[in-house]
Order: C-alpha cells, then structure tokens, then sequence
C-alpha cells in the first residue's frame, strides 16, 4: 500500500510542528555580521588600495616573485623537454 500525505504550510509552521528551534535571529545576526565584513573587505579591493598594498613590499618581493615565476617556467620547460 502507498500513501502520500500533503502537507500545506509555512516554513515557519513546519519548523514549529517538527519540534526545531527557530533560528531567524541567529540568521539575521549571522546575515548582517557577513555584511559588515564584506563591505570593509570591500575597501582593500579597491585598485588605488591594491597598488599600495603591492608597492609596500618594495622591490625585494618583486624580485623573488619574478624569481618564483622564473624557476616555474624552467621547471615546466624542462619537464617538457624529459618527454
């Protein structure tokens, strides 16, 4: 025998009627924290922002990122090369 049983209700309802905490204020406390976050992160994205983040370094770390970028393409060129 095969039974299907509807039932017609909120998210709300459902959640009460299965005994489940309601957890809309933790939600809503969780939402707007994420909000604040992504709107300061925000701010470091900015170009003018970046730019100064990347020239803070000095030319020191762009010569080992360069270095770094370097001895990837060797390595790849010369795992190229053992084929």
């Amino acid at each position: 025998m095969k039974m299907t049983i509807e039932i017609d209700c909120t998210p709300q309802e459902a959640r009460t009627f299965l005994g489940l905490p309601d957890v809309s204020v933790l939600n809503d406390k969780l939402v707007e924290e994420m909000q604040k976050r992504m709107s300061a992160n925000m701010a470091i994205l900015s170009p003018d922002e970046l730019i100064k983040n990347w020239t803070a370094f000095g030319v020191g770390a762009q010569e080992q990122f360069r270095n770094l970028m370097s001895a990837a393409v060797d390595a790849s060129m010369g795992a190229a090369r053992s084929k």
